[in-house]
């Protein structure tokens, strides 16, 4: 088949989890003999907007990518310039099946362009993003004493006060007036998204989380609705072999924002007594990686010295460069995470993992069986249960071999029988 993905970054220039199983997902159907196309973005200020450029995959020069630049509009839903070039795509390529996996930063209505031609469109769900404007249900304007609000749901008017408050004007007489202007564009886009989603055949959930939540507080309808969690290649994952050292290390593999909660785990870290180590993956993000330092430098004294701030690894070299190197990874996120990537790569390479009891998390970790669960958003509890692993390392590397718990042997699902999975559905579709 003659497949186009399509997502809004491709590794190495964007390197987060829906990134990295999209490239995973396309070097496997290529590795099937399927003709696979990219089309995904980058944001060069010095080039023009919706510029089209080529490249082939770094690990598979068979896989084409078509590279819009989009640096000035990355905000907007949708954007015609990049519809245009995505038309010039489907009818030099002309493939049978286009696989979403993300359409922020590139245009929604892409879709219909897609449509006019009769090809099936499948789409794989990673966050909430078609159902809130933001992605992560976290409201960016909030009380001082709760950053980053948890975002209980939807609502035209509590996206512009608690979201888009950032473009108001400030002025305490147009306040009405800027609520009622964001107000109206959402709601505006809400609708259609929801004309986006008619155009769409299949939806793909990697946690039955996610495919519940969008089903019941969005109305996606469940005919077009199945849950098939991720493959990964897992022979990548089972060399691990853990370098000796004196003091627990714990991990942490992820993009240097809030809804990491990366913050948290830092203050946690402070909090653990005994001789531990926090190693932090993840590509200098400016002033926020220099503000996590900062929190890390207003520790008790001593605790700053045992965090050690690691490079940006290549997902291909996970095992040498970061299992090999910790006996527990720690997924702190504070927004609610469907199925995040490194809990399976965790549990394949036997570490243990702890992480929140909530979503997509604690779908996949089970307290006191593969991991620890902390309750969401508590520093103090994430702390706990961290020393619980400090305390008794041979307990925690025992939950690590348990592994995946949806297989006997502890396996995650694998890549190649995913791969056979996928072309059953698009040949279902076709």
């Amino acid at each position: 088949m003659k497949i186009l993905k399509v997502i809004h970054g491709y590794p190495m220039r964007y390197n987060a989890g829906s990134e990295v199983y999209s490239q995973t997902l396309c070097l496997g159907l290529a590795a099937r003999g399927h003709e696979v196309h990219v089309f995904t973005r980058e944001e060069d200020p010095f080039r023009p907007d919706g510029e089209l450029r080529y490249e082939t995959d770094i690990d598979d020069e068979r896989i084409k990518l078509y590279i819009a630049n989009n640096p000035r509009h990355k905000d907007r839903y949708r954007l015609e310039v990049i519809d245009q070039q995505f038309a010039k795509v489907l009818e030099q390529f002309n493939p049978d099946i286009v696989h979403i996996g993300h359409l922020n930063h590139l245009s929604t209505s892409l879709v219909f362009e897609a449509k006019k031609r009769n090809i099936p469109i499948v789409y794989t769900l990673h966050d909430y993003w078609l159902m809130c404007p933001r992605g992560q249900f976290m409201q960016m304007h909030s009380d001082d004493s709760n950053l980053w609000a948890a975002c209980d749901g939807q609502e035209n008017r509590k996206c512009a006060t608690r979201c888009y408050a950032r473009y108001f004007s400030g002025a305490a007489e147009e306040l009405e007036h800027d609520i009622a202007y964001w107000e109206n564009w959402v709601e505006r886009r809400m609708t259609h998204i929801r004309e986006v989603v008619k155009q769409v055949d299949l939806f793909i959930s990697p946690a039955k989380y996610l495919k519940e939540r969008y089903e019941k507080d969005f109305g996606l309808p469940k005919d077009k609705s199945i849950y098939l969690d991720y493959g990964f290649d897992r022979k990548r994952m089972n060399s691990r072999s853990r370098i000796k050292e004196q003091s627990f290390s714990f991990g942490y593999i992820g993009t240097h924002i809030p809804a990491k909660g990366i913050h948290q785990l830092i203050e946690a870290f402070g909090m653990v007594q005994g001789n531990a180590t926090l190693r932090v993956w993840g590509r200098n993000r400016g002033q926020e990686t220099k503000a996590l330092k900062d929190i890390a430098n207003s520790l008790p004294q001593g605790k700053s010295a045992q965090i050690e701030w690691m490079a940006e690894y290549k997902n291909q070299e996970i095992v040498d460069d970061v299992f090999n190197h910790v006996d527990a990874i720690v997924v702190p996120s504070v927004w609610v995470e469907n199925s995040p990537l490194v809990i399976h790569e965790a549990q394949q390479a036997k570490v243990p993992v702890i992480t929140a009891n909530t979503g997509g998390m604690a779908e996949y970790v089970h307290h006191e069986v593969n991991g620890l669960l902390f309750e969401h958003r508590s520093v103090e509890d994430l702390a706990k249960q961290m020393q619980r692993m400090v305390d008794n390392h041979a307990w925690a590397t025992s939950l690590g071999e348990r592994g995946y718990v949806y297989s006997d042997d502890g396996n995650i699902p694998d890549i190649s029988k995913q791969i056979l999975d996928i072309e059953e559905i698009y040949k279902g579709l076709l």
